[in-house]
């Protein structure tokens, strides 16, 4: 065959994440690159999924996805923020996060439409985007705070641009946007008449007694923003792949004509189970970021042991480390150094930059806290071994 395939995709490397994780298996290192956990989450969600499963139907479900569980996302928008929402016109349950992420993008955008990244960012947006015709506008955070500029942000819209894609709390640099930088998007797409696309996958997971924002919850911005949230993060079931898009009914519309075509629906029983999740009470939601919270500080403490600087955690999955700290000066190197040697996987931010930013910083690593205890205690002895000697 002589035929070329398409460029947005082929013209890539290959994921980071299964690149790393391949590595990882090869020389049997602990892997704290990709973000998920080694247990699984609450078995009452997954005995209902499976008891669902045994019971049927298993068949197709509404394309919007189950009544019961619309309602439970409307309910938890209530519940936790304050937001009147109409299940059956204004959510929409999707095959995970990403499948609503493309969804979103092929549902808004034309061929030559902008959209605005804010850079590091996860590594999926770019690609759908681009897939869709879009054109990126990319605004960089600056290291080491990564707080957004207001005059930034402002030189990257143009009159072509149509939306602002919103990451908090933040993959992979594990920040929680401020109220001001809140301020400063809602401020930008209300004058600008922008849609933001808002991926709050890791909306339960704040820590240090904070808790999240949602952009939607903001002045003027109700029906300019798309809320993507994830059963997968939420409950430690990332292998479900159910995620929920709220947003105001023509939003919603647009969305689930191309969801039709990308997934169609997703699978009823896990539908089921995770709406039996988002109905639990506040003691899971409590127990779930304290445990978290435990674990990142026990491996951020590992990692100050071995020499690495961290950088403030205030949310998600990871920690952000400066290799500098160790001497290192390549991020992509550097992962692959203490992958093979200290047997310790992590990824490099470097990978969370479009290809075309040459002038991405190499010198910070993103490690995930998501694993049992005794696992991030291994690994953090490894990597003092590993740079101290000790």
């Amino acid at each position: 065959m002589t035929r070329s395939f398409n460029p947005v995709y082929s013209g890539r490397p290959e994921s980071i994440f299964p690149t790393m994780s391949k590595l990882a298996r090869k020389v049997d290192a602990i892997n704290l690159g990709q973000g998920f956990p080694d247990e699984d989450g609450p078995s009452e969600i997954r005995n209902i999924a499976a008891q669902a499963i045994l019971e049927g139907p298993n068949q197709y479900v509404p394309v919007e996805g189950t009544p019961d569980l619309r309602e439970a996302v409307a309910r938890d928008n209530k519940r936790f923020y304050g937001l009147d929402i109409d299940p059956m016109t204004e959510t929409l349950v999707v095959s995970g996060a990403t499948e609503g992420l493309a969804a979103a993008f092929q549902g808004l955008l034309v061929p030559g439409d902008e959209a605005v990244l804010l850079a590091p960012f996860y590594e999926s947006y770019a690609p759908q985007i681009e897939a869709a015709g879009g054109v990126l506008r990319i605004v960089d955070l600056e290291p080491p705070s990564w707080r957004l500029d207001a005059d930034a942000l402002e030189a990257a819209i143009t009159e072509k641009t149509k939306l602002i894609v919103v990451n908090t709390p933040h993959n992979p640099l594990g920040k929680v946007m401020s109220m001001a930088e809140l301020e400063i998007v809602a401020d930008a797409a209300r004058r600008h008449d922008l849609f933001v696309v808002c991926d709050e996958v890791y909306e339960r997971l704040v820590f240090d007694g904070e808790r999240h924002t949602p952009l939607m919850t903001l002045p003027g911005m109700r029906d300019r923003v798309l809320r993507i949230g994830s059963a997968g993060k939420t409950f430690s079931l990332t292998g479900f792949r159910i995620g929920y898009v709220t947003a105001s009914a023509p939003l919603i519309t647009a969305i689930m004509k191309a969801h039709t075509h990308l997934a169609y629906t997703s699978p009823g029983p896990l539908e089921a189970a995770v709406a039996a999740g988002l109905n639990l009470g506040d003691d899971y939601f409590d127990a779930f970021v304290a445990d978290m919270q435990k674990k990142r500080d026990l491996l951020a403490s590992g990692l100050a042991a071995a020499g690495l600087e961290t950088m403030p955690c205030e949310g998600t999955y990871f920690i952000t480390v400066d290799i500098r700290s160790v001497g290192g000066d390549d991020d992509v190197a550097f992962c692959k150094e203490i992958t093979e040697k200290a047997k310790v996987a992590a990824v490099p931010i470097s990978a969370f930059y479009h290809p075309s930013q040459t002038g991405a910083p190499r010198n910070y690593a993103r490690f995930c806290f998501c694993k049992r205890p005794e696992v991030l205690e291994e690994a953090s002895r490894r990597l003092k071994a590993y740079f101290t000697g000790a």
